[in-house]
């Protein structure tokens, strides 16, 4: 089964003559490891689902120095969903930390969907609802939780898919520097 199908299919149930319609406007792409997905300043066209690989969120601070404030895995949405609903440039950039895989539909699409496929405006709510929820339970995690507890919950949710992601960008998503993320591992080992 499509694994766009299987996501959906999770949620709510798509007969074969929806997704075959749903199918037709999808689009698959690779992204080699460190592509952009989107630039800082671009305007977002697009929402993927990860079939494979890992996507971050970061933000540019310094010439040298970047936040990494989303980390998004396989069989999530992703994009940069506030510039892709206002149609306004991203404050950020969307980048393949790994070889990625994805499935993408564009806003021109979408919007299409809306007005001749009904179960459209249900999908739309539910991936709606989980780019809401990753922000939200983000957003939470940093008032709520210590930096060793955002990484011990991190490693409990994805723990083979920590050692792929670079300690720097680990460390800027917890909210430490690299050094402080060392000392944090060691204490928890």
């Amino acid at each position: 089964m499509h694994p766009l199908r299987e996501y959906f299919n999770l949620r709510m149930l798509i007969d074969d003559e929806n997704w075959d319609m749903l199918e037709s406007q999808i689009v698959r792409q690779r992204f080699n490891r460190n592509d952009f997905l989107l630039r800082q300043g671009e305007v977002e066209k697009r929402i993927y689902f990860i079939e494979s690989g890992i996507i971050r969120y970061f933000i540019q601070q310094a010439e040298d120095k970047e936040a990494t404030f989303a980390i998004i895995f396989e069989n999530q949405l992703a994009g940069a969903y506030d510039s892709f609903l206002q149609q306004i440039p991203s404050e950020y950039f969307v980048q393949a930390l790994k070889p990625t895989s994805t499935w993408w539909f564009s806003l021109d699409v979408l919007h299409n969907l809306y007005k001749t496929l009904p179960i459209a405006n249900v999908i739309g709510r539910i991936a709606c609802e989980e780019l809401f929820l990753i922000k939200a339970n983000r957003e939470l995690s940093m008032y709520k939780y210590s930096a060793q507890e955002r990484y011990l919950n991190l490693f409990s949710q994805k723990p083979r898919h920590i050692k792929e992601i670079p300690l720097k960008y680990l460390a800027s998503y917890v909210g430490v520097t690299p050094q402080a993320l060392s000392r944090i591992r060691k204490r928890i080992k």
